[in-house]
């Protein structure tokens, strides 16, 4: 890129009469003069383009289109109201691409709005910091219409294509307050996540999706979603425990190890427990998922129902109702059992939306909620996304699922 200069003789020019600092930066200052006068002169250049003929020149004789004259068109920008004046030309088919139509800021001020509403700041509170902070005041139906035009970079990002191969999938569920559309009460609906681990160790969101009506129709939709998408394999499927998700993966990925979430096993153990016995409890059922294999594991299982059955006797059939789906950690070596169990990878990423979602009560359509959550997915990517201590698990894969992994 060719850099511009100016010379100190038509500066010289341009700052005569400015003794005072107004004089260049104020309101009606040479700077903020200056931009709308070369704003308008770029919109000349742009009409002379579109017509093919100069101004105060004669159009060809064939040709009926020609300049109308001008309209005033005031723009918002960090120099508060700028007035300018756009040319128009006779058939109203000039659409300027310095200024398009429509356009009624300057300055990134959409991406300001963007940048406020996934930091899960509402209409109201978007409409207020502009005021203070930049002195606009913004409709909130122009805020909805900036924040709307999120939803087609979601539909672009939810159809992109996918990996041929992911080790893990992790698929987890966060309940967020949604207005119905047709009873128009705030119910709790599941908002479901694919998160990617691709073979050097990166995370990836695969995708999002509400959930209208949950079940093994709709979770077989979302694996032939990621599927459609170009993702052929998935190694281990790491769920939460959903009733009826297993055999969804199954169905669109008939070799994949569904492993349930231990991590959420666990938890969902302790609130069976008095808080004054979790920590104990907590280190009991830790003798099960540390155990060297299933059959170990199995006899640690047994030993907590006989020390733990008859005061929380919950516990122990919870973890057998899932024991198909939690016997395969056992045949994982430690560095793919550390990342499964861990599940630094989702739960990072849920503390990153729960955090932005939480200053909302709730949301007055499925859409609204998408696009704050996928906002909250961008930021979350953008800071970098490697597993911890991924090349142990790596090595370990590539002699696990040779084949698989290295195809």
């Amino acid at each position: 890129m060719t850099t511009m200069t100016i010379s100190n003789k038509i500066l010289d020019e341009l700052l005569s009469g400015v003794d005072r600092p107004d004089d260049l930066l104020g309101d009606t200052g040479l700077m903020k003069e200056l931009k709308v006068r070369l704003m308008e002169r770029m919109l000349g250049a742009e009409m002379t383009e579109h017509l093919g003929y100069e101004p105060n020149t004669e159009p060809p004789s064939q040709q009926i289109n020609r300049r109308n004259g001008t309209s005033r068109k005031t723009l918002k920008g960090n120099d508060g109201a700028v007035p300018i004046d756009i040319p128009r030309d006779r058939d109203g088919s000039f659409a300027p691409k310095l200024i398009p139509k429509g356009q009624t800021r300057i300055d990134g001020m959409d991406d300001k709005i963007i940048g406020l509403y996934a930091a899960g700041l509402s209409t109201r509170d978007i409409r207020a910091h502009l005021e203070e902070v930049y002195g606009f005041r913004v409709s909130a139906d122009l805020i909805s219409r900036v924040t709307d035009a999120v939803l087609d970079e979601v539909n672009d990002w939810q159809n992109r294509a996918l990996d041929r191969m992911y080790p893990i999938v992790f698929l987890d569920a966060l309940r967020v307050k949604i207005r119905d559309a047709e009873s128009r009460q705030v119910k709790n609906k599941a908002v479901y996540l694919a998160l990617g681990v691709n073979s050097d160790g990166e995370r990836e969101v695969l995708g999002l999706w509400v959930a209208n009506a949950e079940g093994a129709k709709f979770w077989l939709s979302i694996m032939n979603n990621l599927r459609n998408r170009g993702l052929e394999d998935i190694l281990i499927a790491v769920v939460d425990g959903l009733k009826g998700f297993p055999e969804a993966i199954h169905a669109a990925y008939p070799d994949t190890t569904v492993q349930t979430c231990i991590l959420h096993l666990v938890r969902q153990s302790l609130r069976f427990c008095s808080w004054k016995d979790r920590k104990i409890v907590g280190k009991a059922l830790k003798q099960i998922y540390q155990a060297a294999d299933d059959q170990a594991a199995e006899k640690a299982l047994a030993d907590f129902e006989d020390e733990w059955g008859g005061k929380y006797p919950s516990i122990a059939p919870a973890w057998r109702r899932a024991w198909q789906e939690v016997i395969p950690f056992f045949a994982f070596p430690p560095a793919v059992r550390k990342i499964i169990y861990t599940t630094n990878a989702i739960e990072s990423l849920n503390r990153v939306i729960r955090k932005t979602t939480k200053t909302r009560g709730s949301f007055p359509t499925d859409d609204a909620a998408m696009k704050l959550i996928y906002l909250a997915i961008r930021n979350f990517e953008k800071k970098g996304s490697a597993v911890r201590e991924w090349v142990d698990a790596r090595n370990q894969f590539a002699i696990l699922y040779h084949e698989r992994f290295n195809k």
